[in-house]
């Protein structure tokens, strides 16, 4: 049963979110409106070096079109070095396992993984990546991914503030600033932390130790606490180990487990508070992260009462199985909810062991787009989509103009949005169904019945909304899987991508039309209360005839005996 521990733990994960978001969300700030900090003195010297040897001119104002090309390309070459290092790896030193090169189609699918900051493994790490292609690709693209995310929401405050412009800001100094004045430092603090907890970083080989039973063992080392750190930080989530945050070696204990969590959702949601002093209105951003907290708690505590809602098929009260003894049921629950409302995908319990019910809330905080907090930065443009959406509904229902702070929204933008809210939506639903349908997706399911049927929802949930958490089960190392979920990836990441930086650009040329009587607000409970019925009525209606055929059928299923 649940016990007093349990609640206090997790009231007091939602007591450091609250309290320290604000804070960290104030001071991210102060480094995009360009006020003097101590990174300044020191981060300064090196932006310059690095960028005057590539002859960009971090200065230059870049209308959305430019911005997009320039994102794009940079995130088009790392995909590219991080594709070449991994099928080349057994040339390149820092490999103590002599582990082989990549096979083609897992390298493809891996390089857009790490890029598109979806993180999704379809691999063992210890068995299948050297140190250097964990450190130099797959920990770099932790952070320039992350960063990424961060440069596009602040391209669309800039074009929601601006007025008359053409420009929306300068990719590469929001990568750099982004990257350098804020996850490198979050993460050298949080890597030293889980190091002294026990968390491996090291470059020596594999150890063989002999057991209890006088077996053989060998023990998996690695340069894992710093891809750890920035892999929570920036909600990325790909594991070191193929255990993920269930293993010793990355989350040892209660301690790093707490911090482990509160890195995924600190990010995604101070950011909410950034951007509210860009925008100049704190209103707005607590109203925005009343949503998304409001949207976490429920789907927290639904989680928890089925996992321990007594199970009559199973004749437990208390689902254990696929948890680590260390952490329980309450810790698992609290890491699946905040792994999948912000697009992180790190896990520290089998998520195919969830109940049903709980499978169901992982599933559909990936299909609402990954706005309940969200990935860095992309969680953020993600719900602004939806607030767009909200006006421009309520707009048509009083025949108004929509408008959000000042800007109307008119066709163009919401063209856009329509977009950006349908393609990862059509993503998850049309490669599932191919999967579904084709020889080559139904080999790799391993459970029949409703939860074969999540196994493969999810992996295409989890890819289309950048997740990269897995259900477990299915056999994703395949060509079929590798290409399929890696076009997912690139269409939910860019399919939103794109629209936002589009409206940006509208939004910036546009003058700000004088606050009226008639003006909707957009800060108190009554805008709260349509945004998050337009949020839960969208994901309902796109994804609750695939949540029935799995999760929902299974709950009932089991609830009458019947397993599979």
């Amino acid at each position: 049963m649940f016990k007093l521990n349990d609640i206090f733990r997790i009231l007091l994960y939602l007591a450091a979110l609250i309290i320290l978001a604000p804070l960290l969300g104030g001071f991210i700030a102060k480094i995009f409106l360009k006020k003097q900090n101590l990174f300044n003195l020191f981060f300064g010297k090196i932006e310059k070096v690095l960028f005057n040897l590539f002859k960009i001119d971090l200065k230059a104002e870049m209308n959305w079109k430019v911005y997009t090309y320039n994102l794009l390309t940079f995130n088009l070459v790392g995909i590219f070095i991080l594709f070449m290092i991994q099928v080349f790896q057994s040339a390149f030193p820092f490999n103590p396992q002599k582990l082989p090169n990549v096979e083609m189609s897992l390298a493809f699918n891996t390089a857009v993984s790490f890029v598109t900051n979806t993180n999704w493994q379809s691999y063992a790490g210890e068995t299948t990546m050297s140190y250097l292609v964990q450190m130099a690709g797959l920990t770099v693209q932790n952070f320039v991914s992350a960063g990424t995310g961060i440069a596009v929401l602040l391209a669309l405050a800039r074009g929601i503030i601006g007025k008359q412009l053409n420009s929306i800001g300068n990719f590469w100094n929001d990568l750099s600033k982004s990257v350098f004045y804020i996850l490198l430092p979050l993460s050298v603090v949080l890597a030293i932390i889980l190091v002294s907890q026990g968390t491996v970083q090291t470059f020596n080989s594999y150890v063989t130790a002999n057991t209890i039973d006088g077996s053989l063992q060998t023990l998996p080392l690695g340069p894992a606490a710093s891809q750890i750190a920035i892999k929570q930080i920036g909600t990325n989530g790909g594991g070191f180990f193929n255990a993920n945050s269930a293993f010793p070696f990355e989350n040892p204990n209660p301690l790093t487990n707490f911090l482990e969590m509160l890195a995924i959702l600190l990010l995604p949601a101070s950011l909410v508070f950034t951007y509210g002093k860009i925008i100049g209105s704190k209103k707005q951003a607590w109203m925005i992260f009343s949503v998304m907290l409001f949207l976490f708690v429920t789907g927290l505590v639904i989680s928890l009462l089925s996992e321990y809602s007594t199970n009559t098929f199973l004749n437990t009260n208390g689902m254990m199985e696929g948890k680590e003894v260390r952490f329980g049921i309450a810790n698992s629950i609290l890491w699946s909810t905040s792994t999948t409302a912000a697009s992180n995908g790190s896990v520290n319990a089998m998520h195919s062991s969830l109940s049903p019910l709980a499978g169901l809330i992982a599933m559909l905080n990936m299909m609402l787009g990954e706005i309940i907090f969200g990935g860095v930065g992309s969680g953020l443009y993600g719900m602004l989509i939806f607030i767009f959406l909200t006006v421009f509904i309520s707009g048509l229902m009083v025949g108004r103009t929509p408008e959000y702070l000042g800007k109307k929204i008119e066709a163009y933008e919401i063209k856009w949005t329509v977009a950006a809210v349908l393609l990862p939506s059509v993503s998850i639903l049309l490669f599932s169904a191919l999967a579904l349908i084709t020889k080559q997706g139904v080999s790799g399911i391993l459970n029949k019945g409703p939860h074969g049927f999540s196994e493969v929802i999810y992996a295409f949930s989890s890819a289309s909304g950048n997740n990269g958490s897995a259900f477990a089960g299915l056999n994703a190392n395949t060509i079929f899987y590798n290409l399929t979920t890696a076009f997912a990836m690139l269409i939910g990441r860019y399919g939103v991508i794109i629209p936002c930086l589009a409206i940006a650009g509208s939004f910036a040329k546009k003058n700000i039309t004088p606050v009226s009587s008639e003006t909707l607000s957009t800060n108190n409970f009554l805008f709260a209360f349509m945004l998050t019925g337009v949020i839960i009525i969208i994901g309902a209606l796109t994804f609750f005839p695939a949540l029935s055929l799995g999760p929902l059928i299974e709950h009932m299923l089991m609830n009458a005996g019947i397993g599979f």
